[in-house]
């Protein structure tokens, strides 16, 4: 899918044409919210990229926008200057700002730090969430339109995406939004797994299986990720007594945990208690099995054990989310619900089975039931899972950061014409993940709502 949209937003720095060079080491201060990884998404990948970037020939050190017990809104002021104090005492090549309002709990205060930064250090924004939100919520968009195409004020970053050189997203919806907003171009860096396949393939199966007390032939469900109310756990509950019909040996393991940024602890508290009073009406409470938080190593056991997977979400699946690719990269054939937009990077009936209706039990227990009902389309969609999930990877993601960090750094070319020699170069043996760098500003229109051809 198209990466870069519209016009250039200045001049950045060259590197050698042809080659991504890592002869040099580029200091990055990566900001990013407070939320710890086992809480936060974001900060999860966070976490994964600053220790995939040493291997591509980057320091990268962590800057986080306050503390994880921050609650006041009126700590996020102090939090933003004290994090720009560290990033110049740094003194980086590159400042790049991870940005989601819920990693920073809805305060626009973070959108302030571009010019709090060094003077003359090159700002990359990476968009983990976009489109749909605005601070303050009540000002109309006719009073937006004019800040954003002038690129004065965002909506939601606010001088964060209007600041910066470049523009990072992990999504093609994403890079039409910014665009359509701010005139803006993006560069799309897809996600890589929340967790990597740690091994063990068969025996770990095996094992794990007999731990849970699951009988050879007896069907084993698996969801992952963050247990939000959003992600469509409901309606996998209300499927079980459908899908135990004629399968009474059937399980289902819900690994993660509810507690996050999105969920703080009481609500995640009492969404479990409705889910397990859920299961109990239902007559499966002995069906489920919620794990909460867990280990990555057990995560990888745990899906390796797993028959099938199941992400009812109810806004539906793309490739930005890391549980789907997570659940892809040890092959597992997943159940998924689509979005009002299909993902053309996520092949449906091929490395994934649809669920037909979102928010509908019944759909999923057909799309599931057909699933565990023919062994030989699970092992044709798992090898489909994996070949896709090949596609992306840390050190992927890693050198295609490398990259844009060296459009940023050396001497100024213009920016049009260096991101098209990047994405030529990365056209090369580097992979899929790479070739998905290509430049789109050869031509802006590519791509873009409202176009043809």
């Amino acid at each position: 899918m198209g990466v870069c949209r519209g016009e250039a937003p200045g001049t950045v720095t060259a590197a050698p044409p042809g080659e991504v060079s890592m002869a040099r080491r580029i200091r990055v201060a990566v900001v990013h919210g407070p939320g710890p990884a086992h809480r936060d998404g974001v900060g999860d990948y966070v976490e994964r990229l600053v220790g995939a970037l040493g291997g591509a020939g980057v320091d990268a050190v962590g800057v986080p926008v306050g503390t994880p017990d921050a609650r006041s809104p009126r700590q996020w002021l102090p939090a933003t200057l004290a994090a720009a104090r560290r990033v110049r005492r740094l003194r980086p090549d590159v400042v790049h700002v991870q940005f989601a309002p819920s990693a920073y709990r809805f305060s626009g205060l973070p959108g302030l730090l571009p010019p709090l930064l060094p003077a003359g250090t090159p700002l990359v924004t990476t968009l983990h969430e976009y489109g749909w939100w605005a601070t303050p919520g009540w000002v109309p968009d006719a009073v937006w339109w004019p800040l954003e195409r002038t690129r004065l004020w965002d909506r939601e970053t606010g001088r964060l995406v209007p600041a910066s050189a470049l523009v990072v997203v992990t999504n093609a919806a994403h890079a039409r939004q910014v665009h359509g907003r701010l005139g803006t171009p993006a560069v799309e860096v897809p996600l890589a797994p929340n967790v990597v396949d740690h091994g063990g393939g068969a025996r770990a199966r095996a094992r794990v299986r007999r731990e849970l007390g699951v009988r050879p032939g007896d069907p084993l469900l698996a969801f992952f990720g963050f247990v939000h109310p959003v992600k469509g756990v409901r309606h996998l509950v209300e499927a079980l007594p459908a899908l135990r019909t004629g399968r009474p040996g059937l399980r289902l393991l819900v690994v993660g945990g509810f507690t996050s940024q999105a969920l703080p602890e009481a609500e995640a508290r009492a969404f479990r208690a409705e889910l397990e009073a859920l299961a109990a009406r239902h007559g499966v409470a002995d069906t489920v099995t919620f794990t909460g938080h867990l280990p990555a190593s057990r995560v990888s056991e745990l899906l390796h054990a797993a028959d099938a997977g199941v992400l009812p979400f109810p806004a539906g699946v793309t490739t930005k989310s890391g549980a789907l690719l997570t659940m892809l990269a040890h092959g597992l054939p997943v159940a998924v619900t689509v979005p009002d937009e299909p993902d053309p990077a996520l092949p449906l009936g091929e490395a994934v089975a649809v669920i037909r209706a979102r928010r509908d039990a019944a759909a999923v227990a057909r799309a599931v039931g057909a699933l565990l009902d023919d062994p030989d389309l699970r092992r044709r969609m798992g090898g489909a899972a994996r070949r896709l999930a090949a596609r992306h990877s840390w050190p992927e993601v890693a050198t295609a950061h490398r990259a844009l960090y060296e459009t940023l750094t050396g001497p100024r070319p213009d920016l049009p014409r260096r991101l098209r020699t990047l994405c030529e170069s990365l056209s090369g043996p580097r992979g899929d993940l790479s070739r998905r760098l290509r430049s789109s500003y050869a031509d802006p229109r590519r791509d873009l709502p409202g176009r043809d051809g």
